[in-house]
């Protein structure tokens, strides 16, 4: 122990892990590591690197909130901003000797006699530490669609989330599978300098325009400098948000969603057929409504064409529609998102009486707040299921973060060596979740999003509103676990 406190192993340098760390180190705990398989942080962020991504919440609020003097370029950041917001809060936090990069942990397994986590990396180091914490985040396994001779085509064919920079689209016939959140900004982007660009469209989106009004002379400055003014801006940010969460109640405000919606299409949208195609289905609040001032204008550009019909199979030389059109192309890009409701995989948790994590939540994902879960000692998630806001997930890992460290303070207090969740607890808040998701459009009949399981399921969404996970989690509620020493 260092500090008083126990070796911590954290995994993860995303905003998660990042954030923890600088939680961590203002608590006075310098003892822990955080585990990072890549060569640099960012995660999701470092990843996610294709042309025109960018966060679609403003800055202020996708951000920590204990560094808020960054100046952002605009309202909302690009990729590589905020890439360079992670590594300046590394170095201004002294982050770096806590890291250990090119490290992927297979998994890991609790020692009931010792009280001791081991880690197990992929070349097969073993690494002990009496608390792991996954930071490992939601975004992080690209989903790739079940489409018959996909291995079969010739040329060159990537992820959004793995983009192939060594791939010259110029003047090239290409097709995207795919209009999901990803889609939507690198679409625009290639769409400039392609050939000829074939969309093909799984379901319909809400696309809502993105506000980027310029600040008036002078007023950047008075509020970069102003502490109160930048705190009632991000709080302004925080309100609108929380207004999402209440739409997905209330069919009211539901209904007024909507037919702001079908006013912006019908105005950004000449053509009655492509309209027609550009319109969801479903409720507004079934899925994650986007934002885009360049999404319809691609789309209406005359070397891109959108399909509303499923690619039937994928040939050597391009693919078959389920129309029956063949189309020759010369590369293929996946926008089909990612493996939301898998939690932690690949890697193997093991807790007590060696119980396979993915076993427990065979049913689906859950956990005690979303961050412990019961027969897992000294075990905490961010980023865990249900947790998921409609507002900025960096509010949530910082509201994650306090509470592990309200943890670990508790564990000091109490001399223990180990704290688990009771499971009948764990038991009562996810009935209580579940019940709540019932009330919303998130379970309507004609709702399926990568929100849920194949059985429907949702656990990745939280219900209420972003402050009140924050109250949720602001106290450890010692009833709630046992302690052993």
């Amino acid at each position: 122990m260092t500090n008083g406190f126990p070796a911590i192993a954290i995994i993860g340098c995303g905003f998660g892990g990042i954030g923890l760390g600088v939680a961590l180190k203002r608590a006075g705990i310098e003892n822990f590591t955080i585990y990072e398989r890549a060569a640099a942080p960012g995660g999701v962020w470092r990843d996610n690197h294709y042309p025109g991504a960018a966060c679609d919440v403003p800055s202020q609020l996708y951000s920590y909130s204990f560094e808020q003097d960054y100046r952002w370029s605009g309202r909302y950041g690009s990729q590589d901003e905020i890439l360079t917001y992670l590594n300046h809060c590394i170095a201004k936090y002294e982050l770096a000797p806590h890291i250990r990069f090119n490290t992927a942990i297979a998994g890991a397994e609790f020692g009931e006699a010792s009280g001791v986590w081991t880690l197990k990396t992929e070349d097969g180091e073993r690494i002990d530490a009496q608390i792991l914490v996954s930071a490992v985040g939601l975004f992080n396994r690209p989903a790739w669609p079940d489409i018959p001779g996909r291995e079969d085509f010739q040329g060159p064919q990537f992820h959004s989330a793995n983009w192939d920079d060594s791939v010259d689209l110029r003047s090239k016939r290409v097709g995207v599978i795919g209009t999901g959140a990803s889609a939507i900004q690198f679409v625009p982007e290639i769409a400039k300098e392609v050939g000829e660009l074939h969309v093909f469209q799984k379901s319909a989106q809400y696309v809502f325009p993105k506000l980027q009004t310029p600040p008036r002379p002078g007023w950047r400055g008075r509020v970069e400098h102003n502490w109160l003014a930048r705190r009632l801006r991000r709080f302004r940010v925080f309100l609108q948000f929380e207004g999402i969460t209440r739409q997905r109640r209330s069919e009211k405000l539901r209904q007024a969603g909507e037919a702001a919606f079908a006013a912006h299409l019908e105005s950004a949208v000449g053509d009655p057929e492509l309209r027609a195609k550009l319109a969801p289905d479903y409720l507004l609040g079934c899925k994650r409504a986007l934002i885009s001032n360049d999404w319809y204008p691609a789309l209406q550009r005359p070397n891109v064409r959108l399909y509303d019909a499923p690619v039937a199979s994928i040939l050597p030389t391009g693919l078959k529609t389920a129309g029956g059109d063949t189309l020759d192309l010369d590369a293929i890009i996946y926008g089909t998102g990612f493996t939301t409701a898998d939690y932690l995989a690949p890697m193997t948790i093991r807790g007590r009486n060696a119980r396979d994590l993915n076993d427990a939540w065979r049913a689906g994902a859950e956990a005690y707040l979303g961050v412990t879960v019961a027969g897992f000692p000294n075990f905490f998630m961010l980023y865990g299921p249900n947790t998921n806001a409609s507002g900025s997930i960096v509010f949530i890992l910082e509201s994650q973060a306090r509470y592990v460290v309200s943890c670990l303070r508790t564990m000091a207090r109490r001399g223990a060596r180990a704290m688990e969740v009771r499971e009948p607890r764990q038991r009562a808040f996810n009935e209580e979740i579940q019940a709540r998701i019932g009330e919303t459009v998130l379970v309507h009949e004609g709702c399926h999003s990568y929100f849920q399981t194949a059985s429907g399921k949702v656990v990745t969404q939280w219900p209420g509103f972003m402050l009140a996970y924050r109250m949720r989690t602001r106290r450890v509620a010692t009833r709630d676990f046992d302690f052993a020493r």
